[in-house]
């Protein structure tokens, strides 16, 4: 009786072994274009599958655009998509529009609903993608301000394990009350919301990155620019002081002489960082 029992463990320990999903070595590099990921016409993605993927070992990269949240599009990132394969091969890559927000419509909460659903979308895809539950986010401007939003406020149906925060906003209480230049008034900022601060202070609490970070917080890399026009230097520091206050990993990259993005020695010094940081945490 004691061999039998023995047998079947064995036996049923080997099955389980069996189902668990393995590497696709045969499974060649793919790109998708303009995939819904709802029923708008700004619900679209790019995708940029890498070859030998599979559901354990394949991480996934979200993109998403800045442009204020009123403009802007994916083709933004297009080009620096090989640049990331070449940086983080065998990473699945996920380049996103949404909705923007124009004329009082779209306004807030539109572009977080659109970068929730995306994540699901993705997520509920794992399987015909063949990709991990490994998430990570990327965005610059308003669209880093977007995946902090996702990656701090949400945990199902997927935690995120890393944020790369090109320079966004984190409180929208003070970029409404204290705009970095005239090239973001208050009354911009309360059009693109949909409301002041006063009107609805839910809303722009709700919209605040800043306002989610705590203890599970995922691990995020900040880079911002010390002449930025747009996005204060403190918005990028106040997220780095409470991530620091609530113990959750984090690296902030300052260039004092760069503004709202950059290019030459200091976007390579950017790259190698996010090469690093999702090297280490994506995994």
């Amino acid at each position: 009786m004691k061999y039998v029992l023995v047998l079947f463990s064995f036996l049923w320990i080997g099955c389980q072994k069996e189902e668990q999903p393995g590497p696709n070595p045969g499974l060649p590099e793919k790109t998708l274009t303009d995939i819904a990921y709802g029923g708008q016409a700004a619900q679209k993605m790019d995708i940029y599958l890498p070859a030998n993927r599979s559901i354990p070992t394949t991480g996934v990269i979200i993109l998403i655009h800045g442009g204020a949240w009123t403009t802007g599009d994916k083709s933004e990132f297009t080009e620096y998509v090989d640049t990331l394969k070449r940086r983080l091969p065998g990473y699945a890559i996920f380049n996103i529009n949404y909705r923007l927000s124009v004329g009082g419509i779209n306004t807030f909460p539109a572009q977080e609903n659109d970068v929730k659903a995306a994540v699901e979308f993705i997520y509920s895809k794992r399987a015909e993608y063949q990709v991990s539950e490994k998430f990570a986010l990327l965005g610059a401007s308003a669209g880093a301000h977007l995946a902090l939003l996702q990656g701090y406020k949400y945990s199902s149906p997927v935690r995120v394990k890393a944020i790369v925060d090109f320079f966004g906003p984190v409180d929208m209480v003070d970029l409404y009350n204290n705009p970095a230049s005239p090239l973001i008034p208050s009354t911009l900022v309360a059009s693109i919301v949909g409301a002041t601060p006063v009107s609805d202070p839910t809303l722009y609490q709700q919209s605040s990155p800043l306002n989610f970070v705590n203890a599970q917080s995922p691990p995020t890399l900040i880079l911002q620019g010390g002449l930025d026009p747009l996005v204060a230097v403190s918005q990028s520091e106040s997220l780095r002081d409470k991530l620091q206050a609530m113990g959750v990993v984090n690296q902030y990259f300052f260039y004092p002489l760069e503004g709202h993005g950059w290019v030459g020695a200091n976007l390579t010094h950017s790259f190698d960082q996010v090469q690093a940081f999702l090297s280490t945490y994506l995994n």
